[in-house]
């Protein structure tokens, strides 16, 4: 009900006031001004809908990563994910001129963005993957993948240095996170690819309660560890490479989120905490969207001026809870 209810509100929100009679008629497919068809159906609409898709699948990464690292401060952003992600459009936007060729095959615009996204996400989940195979410390592992985050960053500060003023422009607004990004004509595809990342980290719920108990007693269930982490893995990487690519590093909700589906549920039973997870990354990806609509016309700030002021207090309240316990 929460995530109908502000599912409409970013509908009927924005700097731009529609009545809400009108907006209904859009909805409905009849024809009312033009202007305003246009910003339901093409701007307002897909926005909603890619904060829905978006919110669920970074919450249910970080849930994920959480629960195969033990780490209650894993996440796609904390372990680099989202760096490795950014790098690999930083590449294709600051260093090869926004396009990919490989012999006679040439592509541009989102289709190269996605690829990249797609490569530094899978880059970055190996390498943290491998060092878990040598560092069985969660804190030392988290240090890494921070680690692996800052080189990341660094190579991305040294493309933004040489690149052309329109590359550095183009690369710091796509930074800045927008579920606006995502037009009806790209939507199948955005829409498609998420939802078949969730279906992923649906039929995981069994191996991830598994792992919750330890690796060794998974073995004894019948688990394939390493089959479950490969499949993790590509899962993990396909919802951050997709939300990154379209929507920009969006930063805390992967982090932040599955703690709330935790304290509102009191469980660690991925039957009932993962789909809350991604139901609860819907609502808090909605609501941000929602806190960037600026009063009037004064127009939309940026996503990732709105996401720390939801997600940080519930990190803090987790880092104190735990050194309570």
């Amino acid at each position: 009900m929460v995530i109908v209810i502000l599912f409409a509100l970013n509908i009927l929100v924005g700097s731009v006031s529609i009545p809400v009679a009108d907006t209904l008629r859009i909805l409905m497919g009849d024809d009312v001004k033009p202007s305003w068809q246009y910003i339901i159906l093409e701007s307002r609409l897909p926005q909603a809908i890619t904060a829905t898709l978006a919110g669920g699948a970074l919450a249910v990464s970080g849930l994920m990563l959480q629960t195969a690292f033990r780490n209650p401060l894993a996440g796609p952003s904390v372990f680099g994910i989202n760096s490795g992600a950014g790098l690999g459009v930083a590449l294709v936007m600051l260093f090869l001129g926004g396009s990919i060729s490989a012999g006679s095959v040439s592509l541009s615009g989102f289709v190269a963005v996605l690829i990249a996204a797609f490569v530094g996400a899978m880059a970055v989940m190996i390498v943290i993957f491998f060092f878990s195979t040598l560092v069985r410390n969660n804190v030392m592992l988290l240090i890494i993948g921070i680690m692996i985050g800052y080189i990341s960053n660094s190579a991305i500060s040294l493309l933004n240095f040489f690149a052309t003023d329109e590359g550095v422009k183009s690369y710091m607004v796509w930074g800045m996170g927008s579920f606006g990004g995502v037009s009806m004509r790209m939507m199948p595809t955005f829409a498609s690819v998420t939802l078949l990342g969730l279906l992923g980290s649906i039929l995981l719920i069994k191996p991830l309660n598994a792992l919750m108990l330890g690796g060794r007693y998974a073995e004894n269930l019948g688990i394939n560890i390493i089959r479950v982490r490969n499949w993790l893995l590509v899962v993990t990487g396909l919802l951050t490479a997709i939300v990154t690519a379209f929507c920009g590093p969006v930063a805390f909700i992967g982090l932040a989120v599955p703690h709330i589906a935790r304290l509102m549920l009191r469980t660690d039973n991925h039957r009932s905490l993962l789909p809350a997870t991604i139901l609860m990354g819907s609502i808090v990806a909605l609501s941000c969207s929602l806190l960037c609509v600026l009063p009037g016309e004064s127009g939309v700030i940026p996503l990732n001026a709105v996401t720390p002021l939801i997600g940080a207090p519930v990190i803090i309240y987790v880092i104190i809870r735990g050194n309570r316990q």
